[in-house]
């Protein structure tokens, strides 16, 4: 049975001790400067573009030009619905996603979906030490089998031995690698009028191929892993102010929820502009010049180089670089979140890996096989492409579990979502599998 204590002036159940406590760190968040307040939010919509990520963008804009380009437009919003539910879930239950689903499912069905997170997560952090690899072997001319453990090694390093404050906020720099896609793109002068009409008035696609690449790209876009890791990363932020009980994290201030969503508007923002301007540059040079099926970020940046010019594509690479070092740790570490929450495991950046072995297990386990596909001759934009796929056809599964837990006054603590916020992520389940039925329904 479930106790709640007292609910105060605010309407939140803890007691007033700790609704002073919580008012009065509000208060004193308000006097930090606006960089400061950014979070979970700004980290979560840069590891959305992770080089996995990257190269489904740029397949879509090799394929089919222009005529995705508003799919970023259309994206921004549904995703934005979406990290602000999960954060919400993470800041008012003071747990992470999967154990607030622990309330509506049984521990098998959680199990297959941790099961299917660790496996389509790894397979995009191999994508990612691949695309990295790729890239620092065309600025070094070192292999890129030998990038790929080193970046492995590195990255594995410092996500275990560092505590979640610095990793927040080396984290948070990295978001500024997004900037590179927007370089790039303008560095090829397109024509604004030609461009502004695609985005506006879109082509409807008519083939099974076309929306097979929409739903990767919702896959990619709104993706589970980032369910998971933006409500642990709330509870993280919780653990870092000295809230280290569950009952202590319950609950969260009008002002604190105001200040997680403009985080997360601004790094889902940043996250689809981002998209945007990836696919105007392979649609301006790949599919402008015949280049439909790129198979790999080098191959993309080789083609970018002779057709955009060497800046461009040494932008392209830095963009990789960066976001690859900021996606991996949120890739692996959404993993270890949700097989955590199911079996009680201790978990958390800021624990020590003697004190919470099997979090960091799974960390290792899922960067130590994505290491192994890259030496297994994998086509790593087969693989990630289809992995995105799987995502789109799997997220308004996970959508409508989100839905149940968010509304359920008795678990959010008597401070569900709103009913807008309810509705925009039901519609974002809705066209996921619309999207998803018309991949497996047209010919």
């Amino acid at each position: 049975m479930m106790m709640h204590s007292p609910k105060n002036s605010d309407g939140l159940g803890h007691s007033d001790k700790r609704s002073t406590e919580r008012r009065e760190q509000t208060r004193q968040s308000g006097d930090r400067n606006f960089w400061s307040s950014l979070g979970p939010g700004v980290i979560s919509g840069a590891a959305d573009d992770d080089p996995s990520g990257i190269v489904t963008y740029s397949v879509a804009g090799a394929r089919f030009g222009t005529g995705l380009l508003c799919a970023a437009m259309f994206t921004w919003p549904l995703m934005a619905a979406v990290q602000t539910m999960c954060a919400r879930v993470g800041m008012v239950t003071g747990q992470g996603l999967m154990a607030a689903l622990r309330t509506k499912f049984p521990r098998p069905v959680l199990v297959v979906i941790a099961a299917a997170l660790f496996l389509a997560n790894t397979i995009n952090v191999g994508s990612d030490l691949a695309g990295m690899a790729d890239a620092a072997g065309l600025l070094t001319h070192v292999s890129s089998h030998i990038w790929v453990v080193a970046f492995a090694v590195l990255i594995g390093w410092a996500t275990i031995g560092f505590r979640y404050g610095t990793i927040a906020r080396v984290l948070k720099w990295l978001a500024l690698f997004l900037a590179a896609y927007v370089l790039t793109a303008l560095t090829l002068k397109p024509d604004i009028g030609a461009v502004a009409k695609a985005t506006i008035l879109p082509s409807v696609p008519r083939t099974r191929e076309a929306w097979s690449t929409i739903v990767a790209l919702l896959g990619t876009t709104i993706s589970p892993y980032l369910f998971f890791w933006q409500a642990s990363n709330e509870v993280e932020e919780e653990k870092a102010l000295g809230r280290r009980r569950v009952m202590d994290r319950q609950g969260a201030s009008p002002r604190e929820i105001r200040d997680r969503k403009v985080d997360v508007a601004i790094g889902t923002f940043s996250s689809n502009i981002a998209m945007y301007f990836i696919i105007l540059t392979t649609a301006l040079t790949l599919h402008a010049h015949g280049i439909t099926e790129p198979q790999s970020s080098r191959e993309i940046a080789e083609a970018l180089r002779p057709l955009a010019g060497p800046f461009a594509a040494l932008l392209y690479m830095v963009g990789i670089l960066g976001t690859g070092a900021l996606a991996i740790p949120t890739l692996a570490g959404s993993a270890a979140y949700a097989f955590s929450e199911i079996f009680n495991w201790r978990q958390g950046m800021d624990e020590r890996a003697s004190r919470a072995p099997a979090f960091y297990g799974i960390v290792i386990a899922s960067m130590g096989t994505a290491v192994a596909i890259n030496f297994a001759n994998v086509n790593a934009v087969k693989a990630l492409y289809w992995t995105a796929v799987i995502n789109g056809v799997l997220a308004p599964f996970l959508l409508v579990g989100m839905l149940l837990v968010a509304s359920d006054k008795a678990v959010m603590h008597g401070q569900p979502s709103s009913p807008l916020g309810r509705a925009a992520v039901a519609v974002t389940a809705l066209a996921m599998f619309i999207a998803a039925g018309a991949m497996f329904f047209l010919p």
